[in-house]
């Protein structure tokens, strides 16, 4: 049992790591809250262009890829984020307030 389980925490570990290092080098983009729907993990932004997306200067949903990112933020906050595709849904990765 030990060494399966330390098996799944090094690669457990490893994934987590992974996915830190990919949402650090995503561009910030300055944006405004224009809604946050906590249940449903989105919220509405009105942002900058999304330059890794090739997307313009807009007012949309997104997906949050955790949840929990949300609970920082509130309609009206200036906010930095980085956004990607994720499962061909466009996902903000990271949300800070200015």
């Amino acid at each position: 049992m030990r060494p399966a389980m330390l098996a799944f925490i090094t690669i457990a570990a490893s994934a987590f790591a992974t996915v830190v290092a990919w949402a650090a080098d995503l561009p910030m983009i300055n944006g405004e809250v224009k809604k946050v729907d906590e249940s449903a993990g989105k919220v509405t932004i009105k942002h900058d262009a999304i330059t890794n997306l090739d997307m313009g200067a807009m007012t949309m949903v997104f997906k949050a890829n955790d949840p929990s990112l949300l609970k920082s933020v509130k309609p009206g906050d200036k906010i930095k984020f980085s956004a990607d595709k994720v499962n061909g849904q466009i996902t903000v990765m990271a949300i800070e307030k200015k």
